[in-house]
């Protein structure tokens, strides 16, 4: 077996509604075979693997997943299992997996759930499914794994996972975060985190936020400015001054009197720092270990305390405990070191809550001091100090003191963070009691309690999981302090799906919420787009363009257009929406993705539909079969959600449905766009009168700018100010490339991007109502990666549609060989019409040109492109001019009442080839 490649599906997606990992994975010599055809397969796996025997699988029960290996199930499925196993063992806690079809004999995809704040990065999923299917293979062909060399494979796996992982601190806020609803994002395998979008967007890195202040930062990351700007505030601090020399250091020895501490001036997490010096060659050597400038300060008596403050509160405090073991009176103390970090609350760094002792040089020296070596065996009971420093990173531990701080130590504390310029700060104090006052001094030489430190980046570890004590949500304190008042931190958010109309409805849609000057970022096929201003280029329908807008702190309302491809190859963008637009499912990318009908279609499509949050609004097209079948998917929860319908036919049964029982539709009726609630009608604009709807000859258009009112009324848009903003809407500029209407000389040209039958079939009947089928010509591209008969599709819509057309090829072939597209258009559209007037053109450039030319004073031709910005550029090059929505050459639009009917033969066909698509 071997993995072909890997995705991560990051956000909500088509298998469940957290990020997964998918794999392709061919089985090559085992594809085919089954577990029952392999003699002792099962319990070969079960001796390496035993929790395999709890796996549920389809059955639902533990056990069901042991039936299946030993009634005959496929690798594939096998190697999903024991990934999971694997991940479990690793401290990795996942549960979901499946495996399914790949579209040729022996080729699976197997699917397997990622923990919500893995690096998006991370190679473990990857790693995790390499082993699993090496495994497997190892079990099949008859020797397994042994014990050992499982462990060792499991152990770096584990070791892996960590290092990847978020430490505890950042972990806290996450997790106090989600449960309050807000999204959160982490940036690669970093410890920043996103919490919730646009303008309520926060950015945390650890305990730090983006309101944290720089100046702060560098005050407490320099021990000597922080000591002498709370000593001149009058907050009683250690005597001590800076030193750059070990000359300097032992100087202030002699001045400040034994015992003293040297630290690195900007060091931290307790490294080089040294206690309990007494002699001028003890100082030398700590300043050799710390390095550069130091500062020297008399050592405080007393315990050691952390406080912690946010947003100028004192959210909890702990007593720090210096790194030890008890003797018990057999092992050394290396022994006893060993046994304590066997603990496994303790890690290497700050991956745990706790950290592992390391017997070092320090150690070495402490042991020392009393006349013992990590070889001494202490007797039973006797308390064997490691370090002086209680720093939980040198292997210290904590106990819970919160309760018992002192008023006075709370005004102190306080204090100290508004003097340095914190909002979470970890303040260091060496007090007698935590429970009592702050002992008094009136010379500041004569301190012997106070502040020794303050910690800009505070590590949460010690008060999130004391040793002793009560545990403290500080994760939560800081959420709070970053989102006050409840807030979730989202801002309303519109998804936009289907096959056609998506980038039309996006676009209409963030224009009427950009009414009274609210700043909309949005993503369509053709850019991300904030407050109207294009800030990339690109097709941008995928999840990383919508993190693009809701990360954008400039931004108040979003609308991401959600495609097919972003969805099944990377998931969504987001969590949750407040409402959901589908425009219709009709046959396009099948053959695409493991996608072979419009069911398939359908099931990816309602995604969009499944991540309305529950009150939010699912806005669904009334008219189009599979759409209506949405609302009844189980997993869409329609009943939890406020359903709006829109459509063309007032006379709908689902919309009279719908309005009999008092709800909400957007219909066009008697020439109007009319919002529907109950048996009232709220006329809000003609359509004649909708920009790109020429004159109400574009009923796809009409359908469109339902769809977007629904949406921009589900936010709480106010109809008269929709139709203001309807009012402002340029199509020619608002939505290039959609239904844009040019002129050249005498002849006109209405670009688009259809480029599937439905869309080609509304494209056309356009025309035909406007200028008539006869005066109709094409220059025509279509995408190679479509099915064949989806491109047949086309083509007979096509030769139904016009009397002259001009083909050439995308500059992506998309797969096909050079050639093969057209030649296939060009067959179908001569066997529908056989007299049908057809050439073939290289390029956009000379097929317009060719399509122009072919085509009499008064004609129309449909000019189809691959890109927008280079056929815009060709058409000012041609001398192209916009016509707006004034057809040239054609009598009057015909009026909407007849909409419904046939208006020539042509519509007639059109209509039918249409129907055929969707049978």
């Amino acid at each position: 077996m071997k993995i072909e490649s890997l995705r991560r599906l990051r956000g909500p997606n088509v298998y469940l509604s957290r990020p997964a990992v998918v794999a392709r994975l061919h089985l090559e010599e085992l594809a085919g075979r089954e577990t029952a055809d392999v003699t002792g397969f099962t319990e070969r796996l079960l001796r390496v693997l035993p929790g395999l025997a709890e796996h549920h699988c389809a059955a639902g029960v533990p056990g069901g997943f042991v039936s299946r290996l030993r009634n005959g199930t496929y690798f594939g499925h096998v190697t999903e299992h024991t990934c999971i196993e694997m991940s479990q063992l690793i401290g990795r806690e996942i549960n979901f997996g499946r495996t399914v079809g790949a579209g040729e004999p022996g080729v699976y995809d197997v699917i397997v759930e990622c923990p919500a704040d893995e690096s998006p990065l991370s190679p473990v999923p990857g790693e995790l499914l390499r082993a699993a299917a090496e495994l497997v293979q190892e079990v099949h062909d008859g020797h397994g794994s042994s014990a050992p060399a499982l462990a060792q494979r499991l152990a770096g796996l584990a070791a892996l996972a960590e290092r990847e992982a978020t430490g505890p601190s950042t972990r806290s806020i996450i997790a106090a975060a989600r449960r309050r609803g807000i999204p959160v994002e982490r940036f690669d395998d970093l410890s920043l985190i996103r919490l919730g979008w646009g303008i309520r967007r926060r950015l945390a890195w650890a305990a730090m936020t983006d309101r944290t202040s720089g100046v702060g930062v560098d005050i407490a990351g320099d021990k000597h400015v922080t000591r002498r700007l709370l000593g001149e505030a009058g907050i009683p601090v250690a005597p001590g001054g800076a030193a750059d020399s070990p000359a300097d250091a032992v100087r202030l020895l002699a001045d400040l009197g034994a015992p003293v501490v040297v630290k690195p001036r900007h060091g931290r997490q307790g490294r080089g720092v040294a206690l309990n010096l007494t002699c001028p060659a003890e100082v030398e050597a700590a300043c050799a270990a710390a390095g550069g400038d130091m500062v020297v300060e008399r050592q405080l008596g007393g315990r050691d305390y952390r406080v912690l403050v946010v947003a100028g509160e004192v959210v909890a405090a702990a007593e720090r405990v210096a790194a030890h073991v008890v003797g018990d009176g057999s092992a050394s103390i290396a022994e006893l070191v060993e046994r304590t970090n066997a603990d496994p609350r303790r890690g290497v760094g700050h991956s745990r809550v706790l950290t592992r002792i390391v017997v070092d040089d320090v150690v070495r020296r402490v042991l020392g001091r009393e006349g013992l070596t990590p070889e001494t065996i202490p007797a039973d009971g006797v308390t064997v100090w490691l370090r002086d420093n209680a720093n939980l990173s040198t292997g210290g531990t904590s106990r819970d003191v919160t309760d018992q701080v002192h008023p006075d130590v709370t005004r102190l504390c306080r204090r100290v963070a508004v003097l340095v310029g914190l909002d979470i700060a970890g303040i260091d104090l060496r007090l007698p009691d935590i429970g009592s006052p702050v002992p008094p001094t009136g010379d500041p030489d004569l301190v012997t309690a106070g502040v020794i430190e303050v910690n800009a980046v505070p590590g949460l570890r010690m008060h999130l999981a004391p040793v002793h004590g009560r545990a403290r949500d500080v994760g939560d304190a800081i959420v709070r302090a970053m989102f006050p008042g409840g807030s979730d931190g989202r801002i309303p958010t519109v998804a936009v799906t289907g096959t056609n109309g998506k980038t039309t409805v996006t676009r209409l849609t963030a224009h009427l919420l950009g009414a009274g000057g609210a700043r909309v970022g949005a993503t369509c096929t053709d850019g991300v787009y904030v407050d109207g201003r294009a800030v990339q280029v690109a097709d941008a329908t995928g999840p990383r363009s919508a993190q693009m807008v809701l990360g954008d702190p400039q931004v108040e309302v979003a609308v991401l257009e959600t495609a097919r491809g972003g969805l099944l190859r990377r998931g969504l963008g987001y969590d949750w929406s407040d409402v959901g637009v589908i425009t219709n499912i009709t046959a396009d990318h099948l053959g695409q993705d493991g996608l072979d009908s419009i069911e398939d279609l359908a099931h990816v499509k309602a995604v969009v539909a499944e991540r309305v949050r529950d009150g939010g609004t699912l806005v669904l097209n009334a008219d189009d079969p599979w759409v209506r079948t949405i609302a009844v998917r189980p997993r869409v929860r329609a009943d939890r959600k406020r359903l709006v319908w829109f459509g063309l036919d007032p006379e709908n049964p689902v919309i009279t449905e719908h309005l009999a029982r008092g709800a909400t539709a957007y219909v066009l009726h008697d020439g109007w766009l009319v919002q529907a609630t109950g048996a009232r009608r709220t006329p809000l604009v003609r359509l004649a009168e909708v920009p790109g709807a020429y004159g109400g000859a574009a009923l796809h258009v009409a359908a469109n700018t339902l769809a977007a009112i629904a949406a921009a009324r589900a936010l709480g848009a106010r109809p008269e100010t929709l139709v203001d903003r309807l009012g402002e809407f340029d199509a020619t500029v608002d939505n290039p490339g959609r239904g844009t209407l040019f002129r050249v000389g005498d002849v006109a040209l209405f670009v688009d991007y259809a480029h599937n039958p439905a869309a080609l079939a509304a494209t056309l009947r356009t025309l035909h109502r406007l200028w008539g089928a006869e005066r109709c010509l094409a220059a025509v591209t279509l995408p190679g990666d479509r099915r064949d008969d989806l491109l047949a599709a086309s083509a007979q819509v096509l030769a139904d549609g016009v009397t002259r057309v001009v083909l050439y090829e995308d500059t992506d072939p998309r797969g096909r060989e050079r050639g093969e597209v057209a030649a296939l258009v060009e067959r179908e559209m001569r066997a529908r019409r056989p007299k049908l007037n057809a050439i073939r053109a290289s390029g956009f450039r000379e097929a317009v040109t060719a399509a122009v030319r072919l085509a009499a004073p008064g004609d129309v031709v449909l000019a189809i492109y691959e890109k927008w910005a280079p056929m815009r550029a060709f058409l000012t090059e041609l001398g192209a001019v916009p016509a707006g929505s004034a057809p040239m050459g054609a009598g009057p639009a015909l009026p909407v009442s007849i909409a419904y009917g046939a208006t020539a033969p042509i519509a007639r066909s059109l209509t039918a080839s249409h129907s055929r698509v969707h049978q």
